[in-house]
């Protein structure tokens, strides 16, 4: 009887290891201090392990400290992490893999509140822009209409309030960029804040 007691027990172990609970400590957070305040994300590497690698290196090496939210479309999503307030790209690193399917496949979707990488026409073109959704955009999803769709990497777990009111801020064009915010939205520091 101890001897099943302590299968049991065992057993009772291993299922809490392989819980949601168990794999939710396994989501870092960052904290994306802005002009119009904070917001705090939780990311998703098990739904998106080599986008959410990528944006912590581009977090670790302070990449997006200084630069701006620079395109902005209420209901749509709010997109920074390439332009400094002049306007001018800051280099990156090399593009990445899409991994819009399997951050799909792992429930994540670009769902109001979050965060996905943005890229050019190429899917596997994303390097340090990111964008969070303002709106429900299934359209993003993979397959999306070029058969890839956006990834989306996590989600704002506090701050939402924050995204609302840079989605509120007027826009206009600048130089050959639209949607611009007329008031500069700087996103002033990106901390790791560890595992939650």
């Amino acid at each position: 009887m101890k001897k099943l007691l302590q299968l049991a027990a065992a057993g009772f172990a291993a299922l809490t290891l392989l819980s949601p609970a168990a794999h939710a400590q396994d989501k870092p957070r960052v904290e994306m201090k802005t002009s119009q305040g904070s917001m705090v994300i939780e990311l998703d590497p098990a739904a998106a392990p080599k986008t959410v690698a990528n944006f912590l290196e581009y977090v670790k090496s302070h990449q997006y400290d200084g630069l701006i939210f620079h395109r902005v479309i209420k209901g749509f999503m709010i997109q920074g992490g390439g332009h400094a307030a002049d306007m001018s790209e800051k280099a990156t690193r090399a593009p990445i893999q899409n991994e819009a399917e399997m951050a799909l496949k792992a429930g994540l979707k670009n769902d109001r509140g979050t965060i996905a990488m943005a890229r050019k026409g190429d899917p596997h073109s994303a390097t340090a822009q990111f964008f969070i959704n303002h709106g429900n955009n299934d359209m993003l999803n993979f397959p999306s209409r070029d058969g890839w769709g956006y990834v989306a990497f996590g989600r704002v777990v506090s701050g939402l309030d924050v995204l609302d009111k840079i989605a509120e801020l007027p826009t206009s064009p600048k130089g050959m960029h639209q949607n611009v915010p007329q008031t500069t939205v700087t996103i002033e520091k990106v901390t790791l804040l560890g595992k939650k």
